[in-house]
């Protein structure tokens, strides 16, 4: 029987998108260079932020400006999806792991699934039921709680998710999310009434994290990838 997958955490803190890129690229480049490198998950909040992924049109100038003068930075991005928000309050996870370690077959829809059942876990193990929609992500009803949109390059895997945990959702009112529209968003803190913290969600994300994709975590002492 083959042995476990070792995925090492990394608790970034609060950083900037363009610091979490470079850090994510860090762990890309040594997958490449090095057969062995170690999978990595990438733990972080990000200050107010918007992002663009690899399916959205062009941006108009006049919308990023228009969101910059919010206070918000703005990128473009290699992720899958549309627009979206990463701010304070959300926990944004980003898996570096070589897929090839963890199934031969099902690729990308089959990891993107895996997430999606981590978070719906999570969910659970705080006393919300969430659920898979038609659109990717996380659903409770009829908003999302949770985004997803990944990157994959010669089986290594970049970007992930971001789980709404007490985020201002205000800053959601400025975009069409993922670009779906007539749908909503929503945050662990407003379905369950209460203030839910990130440290809360860490513990049983990086629970039902282990269980889903069956990996055995590791904890770096530091945060240097």
């Amino acid at each position: 029987m083959a042995a476990r997958p070792v995925v090492r955490v990394l608790r970034l803190g609060l950083l900037s998108y363009e610091q979490g890129l470079r850090v994510q690229r860090g762990c890309v480049q040594r997958h490449r260079e090095q057969g062995d490198a170690a999978d990595t998950l990438l733990l972080c909040q990000h200050p107010p932020v918007y992002t663009v992924g690899l399916r959205q049109a062009p941006y108009p100038p006049a919308e990023e400006a228009r969101l910059r003068a919010l206070g918000a930075a703005f990128h473009r991005t290699d992720r899958g999806g549309l627009v979206t928000f990463h701010g304070p309050g959300q926990l944004v996870c980003y898996p570096v792991l070589d897929l090839r370690r963890f199934r031969r077959s099902g690729g990308l829809r089959w990891y993107v699934s895996q997430l999606e059942g981590i978070v719906i876990d999570l969910c659970s193990r705080m006393g919300l039921e969430a659920l898979r929609s038609p659109h990717t992500g996380v659903w409770v009803r009829e908003k999302k709680v949770c985004a997803i949109g990944i990157h994959c390059g010669r089986y290594i895997t970049s970007h992930g998710l971001a789980l709404n945990c007490n985020t201002d959702l205000k800053w959601f009112e400025h975009i069409i999310p993922c670009g779906i529209i007539g749908k909503g968003v929503t945050s662990l803190s407003q379905e369950l009434s209460r203030d839910v913290t990130v440290e809360e969600a860490t513990a049983p994300f990086l629970e039902a994290f282990q269980e889903q994709l069956n990996c055995t975590l590791t904890f770096s002492e530091d945060s240097n990838p």
